[in-house]
C-alpha cells in the first residue's frame, strides 16, 4: 500500500511538474513583457501575478504597488530579454527611467502554471553607496554607475545556430569557472578568451594596465619602462579582496543565446571593511569560452539579509551582529 501511495505521489508530483514548466520561450517573454509594462503602469493588476507572489528590491522584500511599482516610469535605451524555459524564468537587463533619472537593473520574474510568483530586482543608481560604503559626511563612495556607457557598449543580440550552442550543463560549468578563479584568484582557471571583457553598472572594468588589485597568477609582466599589458577577464585577481563567492545561482541559462545569468554574493577576507557585493552577472559565452560579462550590483550594509531567496534565505552568512549569544548555563 505505501509502495503504490509513493507511486501515485511520484507521477502526481511530475504532473504538477510539468504544468508548472509549461511556458515556453514565447510565453515567457509575454510574461516578462506584461511584468515590465504592469511596473511602467504602476499597475500590479495588469500582470498575471500569483495569489502569493514575492518581490524583492536590493534583496528586500517590498509590498505590491511600492518601489519600483511607483518609481520607474519607462524602460532605457539597454533593453535584453533572455528566456529559459527549463527552468520557468526570464530575466530583463538593461536600464529603466525612473522620471529624469536612470537605472541599470536585472529583474528575473519566475513563472509558474502560467503565473509570475516572483521577482527580483538588483539595481544600480547614480550615488548609490560602493565598496566603501558611506563618507564620514554621509555622501555615497565609490560605486560605478555608468548607463551612457552601457548604451554605447551593450550586450550582443542574437539567436545562436543550433550548431553553435552549448548545452546548458557546460554554459553553467563555464560560467562557474569564472567563480572558482575568483576564490582561488588563479585567473588561468577561468575559461575565457583572451581579452575578455567585464561591465560593472556600466563601467567598463577591463582593458587598462593589469594594476590596481594585483595582476592575475601567470599574467606577463609589463616590459621595463613600458606600459603594463591589457587587463582581461581573467586579470588582477591575486591580491582581490575576495574571500568567497558564496550563494551562487544560476536562474536564466539561455542556451539560445549563449547566456548565462548568476547570482552570488562576494563575501570579503575577515577583517576588512569593504562591504559585501550582491551581484547579478550576464556571462556571453562562445564556444565554451567566455566573451564578456555584464553586472548590476549593490554593496548592502553589513545587517542586510542577502540574497533572501531559496535556497539562501536570509543572511549570506549570518552577521555575528544578528546571531544572539547563548546564555549560559545557570551555576548548580
Amino acid at each position: 500500500m505505501i509502495r503504490h501511495l509513493a507511486v501515485i505521489a511520484l507521477v502526481g508530483g511530475a504532473n504538477a511538474f510539468g504544468a508548472a514548466n509549461d511556458c515556453d520561450r514565447a510565453c515567457l517573454k509575454t510574461s516578462l513583457d506584461q511584468y515590465m509594462s504592469a511596473v511602467i503602469k504602476h499597475d500590479p493588476a495588469a500582470a498575471p501575478l500569483f495569489p502569493g507572489f514575492r518581490q524583492t528590491e536590493n534583496a528586500v522584500v517590498v509590498r505590491l504597488g511600492t518601489g519600483v511599482w511607483k518609481t520607474v516610469t519607462a524602460l532605457g535605451k539597454v533593453q535584453r530579454r533572455y528566456l529559459d524555459a527549463v527552468n520557468g524564468q526570464a530575466a530583463y537587463f538593461g536600464t529603466v527611467e525612473e522620471g529624469a533619472e536612470k537605472a541599470i537593473v536585472t529583474v528575473r520574474v519566475r513563472v509558474e502554471n502560467r503565473k509570475i510568483t516572483e521577482a527580483e530586482w538588483l539595481i544600480a543608481r547614480k550615488d548609490n553607496p560602493g565598496l566603501n560604503g558611506v563618507t564620514e559626511t554621509g555622501a555615497p563612495s565609490g560605486n560605478f554607475f555608468e548607463p551612457d556607457a552601457l548604451a554605447a557598449n551593450p550586450p550582443v543580440e542574437r539567436v545562436l545556430a543550433k550548431d553553435a550552442r552549448s548545452s546548458r550543463e557546460t554554459l553553467i560549468a563555464v560560467t562557474n569557472s569564472y567563480f572558482d578563479g575568483i576564490t582561488t584568484h588563479d585567473g588561468s582557471i577561468i575559461m575565457a578568451v583572451p581579452g575578455c571583457s567585464r561591465t560593472e553598472n556600466g563601467n567598463t572594468v577591463t582593458g587598462r594596465g593589469a594594476t590596481g588589485r594585483g595582476a592575475a597568477k601567470g599574467a606577463p609582466a609589463a616590459a621595463k619602462g613600458g606600459p603594463a599589458p591589457a587587463s582581461d577577464c581573467t586579470s588582477n585577481l591575486a591580491n582581490i579582496n575576495v574571500q568567497n563567492v558564496a550563494a551562487r545561482r544560476y536562474p536564466v541559462v539561455d542556451e539560445e543565446a549563449g547566456v548565462v545569468l548568476a547570482m552570488a554574493v562576494f563575501l570579503r577576507k575577515p577583517g576588512t571593511t569593504t562591504r559585501r557585493n550582491v551581484f547579478s552577472e550576464w556571462f556571453i559565452i562562445d564556444n565554451n569560452k567566455i566573451t564578456s560579462i555584464y553586472s548590476a550590483m549593490f554593496y548592502p550594509t553589513p545587517e542586510l539579509p542577502v540574497p533572501n531567496w531559496p535556497p539562501y534565505d536570509g543572511n549570506w552568512p549570518l552577521s555575528p551582529t544578528l546571531a544572539t549569544p547563548v546564555p549560559p548555563a545557570p551555576a548548580r
